[in-house]
């Protein structure tokens, strides 16, 4: 187990969406982090309090959570000073990113003497089957998005935090760092291999009861150049009943990738039912998820009511106005 409270570590990270590890932490579990740790230039605040390595540790800090998920996932070179101090002070290290800690020299010496574990969150806990496609009892949900990083882990939490305050059995299967950080369990999909990234999900959604939702949540885009095959696991390991469409309007374009634009909700929907009934023969687009975090309120609902007459579907910000009308709509 990850020891806690978290110092949650920024790093030097270019911009707020790069410390989503941080922020979906400082969201979901804030009673879990007890500061923030900068270096110059960072662009990113969670707004907890700024600590170095010795006032956290004073502050009770067990582990220091590398909050930072940049392209390609790797540890810097500048943050490893940062990282030994930590340990040498009495706090165990927690990364999701692909660059492991157990990789990295010095961690791994400085771990050996001052008897710190390094928990590397990517990777894979379990042997996973290869996917039979195989129909499977109880019922999923998946949320498949324009983008990466538009807030479909947000939605799949918002929407299980709103079935177990109604009593419905649900469970939010996580897929990626930060859920597994938040919840404890999950399978870090991009860290598995090609041919059993279906075959995980079928292993971490099995049969259930018929009325017990797994709530999977998603990951890249359909439309993602880097990142789509992710996504199709997703969605053939997950066979899911319905689905729910993630869209952050601001965008400029596609995550990394400055020569795509995002395809539209339509383009979206279209697609991933397409895939999905590959599996899923009666699956069903439940509704519209929006990150308005960019918006203000009077922007964000003229933006939802007019994405909601558009598409016929329900269009709520789960995270900011609550998840209730995207259970509604379920069947």
């Amino acid at each position: 187990m990850i020891a806690s409270p978290y110092l949650l570590f920024l790093g030097d990270a270019p911009d707020p969406l790069a410390a989503k590890v941080a922020q979906g932490i400082k969201d979901w579990r804030p009673e879990a982090a007890v500061g923030q740790y900068r270096m110059e230039g960072c662009k990113a605040d969670m707004g907890l309090k700024d600590m170095s390595i010795e006032e956290a540790a004073a502050a009770g800090a067990k582990t220091l959570v590398v909050g930072v998920a940049n392209r390609g996932g790797v540890i810097s070179a500048s943050w490893i000073k940062v990282l030994v101090e930590a340990m040498n002070a009495g706090m165990d290290i927690a990364s999701g990113l692909h660059n492991l800690l157990r990789d990295e020299p010095q961690l791994i010496a400085t771990s050996m003497t001052t008897g710190r574990t390094l928990h590397d969150v990517r990777v894979p806990g379990a042997q996973f089957p290869i996917g039979n496609g195989k129909h499977r009892s109880g019922k999923r949900l998946l949320a498949v998005g324009t983008d990466c990083s538009v807030g479909k882990m947000y939605t799949g939490m918002a929407i299980e935090r709103e079935m177990v305050k109604r009593g419905m059995k649900a469970t939010f299967r996580p897929t990626g760092q930060t859920g597994i950080l938040i919840t404890g369990h999950g399978v870090p999909l991009d860290a598995v291999v090609a041919d059993f990234m279906a075959g995980s999900i079928e292993w971490l959604t099995p049969d259930n009861e018929p009325d017990h939702w797994d709530v999977i949540e998603g990951q890249g885009s359909l439309f993602h150049a880097s990142y789509s095959g992710v996504t199709m696991a997703l969605i053939h390991g997950g066979q899911p009943d319905a689905l729910v469409l993630c869209h952050e309007p601001t965008r400029p374009h596609m995550r990394g990738l400055p020569d795509y634009e995002l395809p539209s909700l339509e383009d979206l929907r279209d697609l991933s039912l397409t895939m999905a009934r590959i599996v899923s023969p009666d699956v069903y687009v439940a509704g519209i998820s929006v990150n308005t975090a960019a918006l203000t309120e009077d922007e964000a609902h003229k933006y939802l009511q007019e994405t909601e007459d558009r598409m016929g579907l329900p269009a709520v910000d789960p995270y900011r106005h609550g998840a209730e009308r995207l259970v509604d709509a379920l069947k």
